[in-house]
């Protein structure tokens, strides 16, 4: 992803034609597992210390991210998460996502086709999403902060919209409206930044 190749020939090989077939881009939901692990990881060993926050000041009032790494086959994003935000129920348009917990915990509120199903991601969780998947995403309640809370996303062709929903009856989803956009989880800090868009290190 970052610093080594998005993906190799081997994570390809067996499936390219196939897949490529069915969906809107070459890389898998795994593919996009491991990169955010790696995304992850390097920016635990200070790979991008570079792109955070001036002062070691996260951002208290709406969420914030930075993109770490851009090409045609991919989007990959640090987002640090505040409490009582969500990203409301959405979609990812064409486009199959990923992330990877590194600090705090994450709840994500799922449409499972007769209502919503939650689940809890902490630190070192991971979770993709395939097409046509509808959630919502938000920071998990705590009752001592410990720091940021922070994942990275990945995104597979590239973020360029996202749909929204809303639930009616208690059992059927009603789209909104829908939104270009190529920022991760939809509109958030007007902090937000794109600088480094190659992913190449300073």
């Amino acid at each position: 992803m970052l610093s080594t190749p998005v993906f190799s020939g081997s994570a390809l090989s067996g499936s390219r034609t196939i897949a490529s077939q069915a969906l809107p881009t070459r890389l898998r939901p795994h593919d996009l597992l491991r990169i955010t692990d790696q995304g992850a990881s390097e920016v635990l060993e200070g790979c991008f210390d570079h792109l955070l926050p001036g002062g070691g000041i996260w951002p208290t009032e709406e969420r914030w991210s930075i993109r770490l790494h851009t090409d045609d086959d991919i989007d990959v994003w640090l987002i640090s998460w505040v409490p009582d935000r969500s990203t409301e129920l959405h979609d990812h348009a064409g486009s199959l996502g990923a992330l990877t917990v590194l600090s705090g915990s994450l709840v994500e509120y799922r449409w499972a086709g007769d209502g919503l199903k939650r689940r809890r991601l902490d630190a070192g969780d991971q979770a993709s999403f395939p097409l046509g998947w509808v959630h919502d995403v938000m920071r998990a309640p705590a009752s001592i902060s410990t720091g940021p809370t922070l994942s990275v996303h990945a995104y597979s062709p590239p973020l360029t919209a996202m749909s929204y929903y809303e639930v009616k009856d208690k059992t059927a989803l009603r789209r909104t409206r829908t939104e270009l956009t190529d920022l991760p989880e939809g509109p958030h800090a007007e902090g937000q930044s794109e600088s480094n868009p190659k992913g190449f290190r300073a």
